[in-house]
């Protein structure tokens, strides 16, 4: 599926259709350049899940926790700034993947062979004209 948006407004409609698409599964991999938008689209998709923290990207941390509105945790991961696999393993990521809690991943390139054919890959890329484009 693809979809086009030209401003952030249309986001919560991505998100929500994206959710939709994918009922069941838990871990989505994000992929895109610098500044496509993923930290902010992760925003979304935590917001459409009753996150009423602040999220950030975890680019220092690798991983923020949030608290869905029914209570489950949510992960969120930024690997761009990791320089090899054991620092995943170091941080636990594989417990992380395997919790049934929402994990949502930036650069997930990083982290390729720890993932499995049921993640859900997410590309986001930016238009000529500045709009977004999401393909999952």
């Amino acid at each position: 599926m693809t979809i086009t948006y030209n401003n952030e407004s249309g986001l919560p409609m991505v998100a929500s259709q994206l959710l939709k698409t994918w009922p069941d599964e838990r871990v989505f991999a994000f992929d895109g350049e610098m500044g496509a938008g993923k930290t902010t689209f992760i925003k979304v998709l935590c917001e459409s899940l009753g996150v009423h923290q602040v999220t950030n990207s975890p680019t220092f941390a690798i991983v923020n926790e949030y608290v869905a509105g029914n209570g489950e945790s949510i992960y969120h991961f930024d690997f761009y700034r990791i320089t090899s696999i054991d620092e995943a393993y170091q941080i636990g990521f594989e417990d992380y993947l395997y919790s049934d809690c929402y994990c949502f991943i930036e650069w997930p390139d990083k982290v390729a062979e720890l993932l499995d054919d049921q993640v859900v890959h997410v590309k986001i890329k930016v238009l000529a004209d500045g709009s977004r484009q999401f393909t999952f």
